[in-house]
C-alpha cells in the first residue's frame, strides 16, 4: 500500500513544538459540509436524492420528452419546395423555455460561476433572478388574459389585443419585478445586483412576449398531411401524446400495446405515428398515462417546492420577531400561530375549491399560507437561544439595524431545524395536491397523479390495475423521498442522535 504525498510528509513522532506550530494537523470541516456526508451515509437518503433527481429531470424535460407535436418535419410546400419545420419548439410555453434555461446557464452559473463570488452567493443571485423571471411570466400573462376577457371595458380589449398592448403590459410588470430583485440584497456589490436584474428582466419580457404554447386539440393532422404526401420525414418524441389529448376509442388499453395493433385505430396505421406503443397504457378518458405521468411531475415538484417556500419565509419572519422580542410581543404572536394551527389546511382547500378558481397557484398560496406554524415555532426557540450570545450583543452594540441582526447574523445559526422540517412539508405538501386530485377539487387542466390514481374504477366501472399502481407508486416513492431525506438530515445535525448513534 503507498501512502498519499501529505500523509508520507508527516513524522511517526512529532515533538510538542511541532504540535503547536500544526504539523499534522488536519483541518476540520464545517457544519453544513459534515453533515452532508453523513447524509450521504444513509442509503435511504441517496435513494431519496435519486428519486428527486428523477422527478426534478422530468419536470424540467417532461414538454420535450412526452408531446403531440413533432420535434421536426419537412413539409412539402408550393412547387415541391422542402422546408424543415419544428413545431414542438414553436409551442412551448414561456414557463417551459424559462425553466430550460434555469437548467442550461443557471446550473453552471452556480457551480462554475465567477469565483469573485462564493457559491452561495452565486446561488442567491440565482434564486432571487428565478423568481423575478417566473412571478413576471405568471403575473404578465395573468394581466393581459384579464385585459383582453370579453367583460372589460372597449379601451382596455382594445389596448391588450393590438400589437403593442401585450409588450406593454409585460414591459411594465418587467420593470417592476427588476427593480424589486435590485433591491435584494444577495450580495453587497450594487453593479452585480442591478446586472442580474436587468439580465432576468430580458429573459422575462422576451419570454412572456414571444413564446408560443398553444393548447394542442387535435393533432391528427399530422397524420392526415403525411398519407396525403403534404409532411414527410417526421420526427416524434420518444413519447407522442400530450396530457391534455384524449380519444374515446382509446379508452383503457393495457400497457405495451401497439397503436397499429388496436382494431378501432386504423387511421393510425401506415403512418409513423402507428407504430409507436402505449407504454402504460391509457386512462379512463383514452389520454397517454405515461405523458401525463411525466407532466405531473412538474406539478408535483412545484407544489411543494413553491408553497413550502411561502411557508418558511412566514413563518421564519414570524418566529425571528417571536424569538428575538419575547415578552408580551411573543405572547401576541403565538396566539396568532395557535389559531393558525387549528385550521384544517385539508377542509379549507376543498372549501377554497368551491368558491375560487382551481388554480395551481391558488392551491400553492393556499397551502404556504397556512403551513407555516411548525417553522416559526422552531425558529422561535433557536431565536430564544441565540438572542443572549455574545455576537447578537455585539451586533446590537454596534448599532447594525433590525433586519441585519435578525437575519443575516442570527438566522445562519438557527436555521437548521426549519430546513429538516421543510423536507417534511414538501412531502406534506404533495400528499394534499395528489388527496384533492383524487377527489376532483385539483388544478383544472393540468395532468396529476391523483387524478389518474381516482380513475382507476371511475368511469370504466372495473378495476384496471396500472391506472392504481404506476401513479400509486409515484406518490408512494415521491413521499417516501421527502421524509427519509428529512430524517436523515435530522440525524446529522442533532448532536444528541449523532451520540445515540455510536
Amino acid at each position: 500500500m503507498t501512502e498519499s504525498k501529505d500523509t508520507a510528509a508527516i513524522p511517526a513522532a512529532i515533538s510538542g513544538i511541532d504540535v503547536m506550530r500544526g504539523v499534522g494537523a488536519v483541518r476540520a470541516k464545517g457544519f453544513w459540509a459534515d453533515a452532508w456526508e453523513r447524509v450521504l451515509k444513509r442509503p435511504g437518503a441517496i435513494f431519496g436524492i435519486c428519486w428527486i433527481g428523477v422527478i426534478a429531470f422530468f419536470a424540467v424535460f417532461g414538454p420535450i420528452v412526452a408531446n403531440a407535436h413533432p420535434l421536426t418535419l419537412v413539409r412539402v410546400g408550393a412547387g415541391g419546395m422542402a422546408v424543415r419545420e419544428w413545431p414542438l419548439l414553436a409551442n412551448l410555453t414561456p414557463t417551459d423555455w424559462a425553466l430550460l434555461i434555469g437548467c442550461f446557464v443557471g446550473l453552471p452559473w452556480i457551480f462554475v460561476g465567477p469565483r469573485s463570488l462564493t457559491r452561495a452567493q452565486r446561488l442567491g443571485i440565482f434564486v432571487v433572478a428565478a423568481l423575478q423571471v417566473g412571478f413576471t411570466i405568471v403575473i404578465a400573462g395573468a394581466i393581459v388574459g384579464w385585459a383582453q376577457d370579453p367583460g372589460r371595458a372597449e379601451w382596455v380589449k382594445a389596448f391588450a389585443r393590438s400589437g403593442a398592448g401585450p409588450w406593454t403590459i409585460i414591459g411594465v410588470v418587467s420593470v417592476l419585478f427588476a427593480l424589486a430583485g435590485a433591491w435584494i440584497p444577495t450580495v453587497d456589490s450594487r453593479r452585480v445586483r442591478v446586472g442580474a436584474a436587468v439580465l432576468a428582466l430580458l429573459v422575462g419580457w422576451g419570454l412572456s412576449g414571444a413564446s408560443g404554447g398553444a393548447t394542442l386539440i387535435n393533432f391528427e393532422r399530422y397524420m392526415e398531411d403525411e398519407k396525403s404526401g403534404a409532411i414527410r420525414e417526421v420526427t416524434w418524441t420518444l413519447v407522442p401524446w400530450s396530457p391534455q389529448y384524449s380519444r374515446s376509442d382509446m379508452v383503457a388499453i393495457a400497457p405495451g400495446e401497439r397503436i397499429a395493433d388496436v382494431e378501432q385505430l386504423a387511421q393510425f396505421k401506415g403512418t409513423s405515428f402507428g407504430e409507436r406503443r402505449v407504454l402504460l397504457g391509457t386512462d379512463a378518458l383514452g389520454g397517454d398515462v405515461l405523458s401525463q405521468m411525466l407532466w405531473a411531475c412538474r406539478l408535483s415538484i412545484s407544489i411543494g417546492l413553491v408553497s413550502t417556500g411561502i411557508s418558511v419565509v412566514i413563518g421564519v419572519t414570524m418566529g425571528a420577531i417571536m424569538g428575538y422580542f419575547g415578552g408580551k410581543v411573543d405572547m401576541i404572536l403565538f396566539r396568532v400561530v395557535e389559531i393558525f394551527m387549528a385550521v384544517p389546511v385539508l377542509f379549507l382547500l376543498i372549501v377554497a375549491a368551491g368558491v375560487l378558481p382551481r388554480d395551481t397557484y391558488v392551491m400553492m398560496a393556499i397551502i404556504g399560507c397556512f403551513s407555516w406554524t411548525g417553522a416559526a415555532r422552531f425558529t422561535r426557540a433557536e431565536f430564544m437561544k441565540l438572542r443572549n450570545q455574545d455576537f447578537v450583543q455585539a451586533a446590537k452594540a454596534t448599532g447594525l439595524p433590525l433586519r441585519a441582526i435578525l437575519f443575516r447574523h442570527m438566522l445562519p445559526n438557527g436555521v437548521t431545524p426549519v430546513l429538516v422540517d421543510a423536507s417534511f412539508a414538501i412531502a406534506a405538501a404533495i400528499s394534499i395536491e395528489a388527496t384533492l386530485s383524487y377527489l376532483g377539487l385539483g388544478p383544472d387542466g393540468q395532468a396529476s397523479w391523483g387524478k389518474l390514481l381516482s380513475s382507476a374504477t371511475a368511469a370504466t366501472g372495473t378495476f384496471v390495475w396500472w391506472l392504481a399502481v404506476f401513479p400509486g407508486l409515484a406518490i408512494f416513492l415521491s413521499v417516501l423521498s421527502y421524509n427519509m431525506l428529512g430524517e436523515a438530515m435530522r440525524d446529522a445535525i442533532d448532536p444528541k442522535l449523532r451520540k445515540a448513534a455510536h
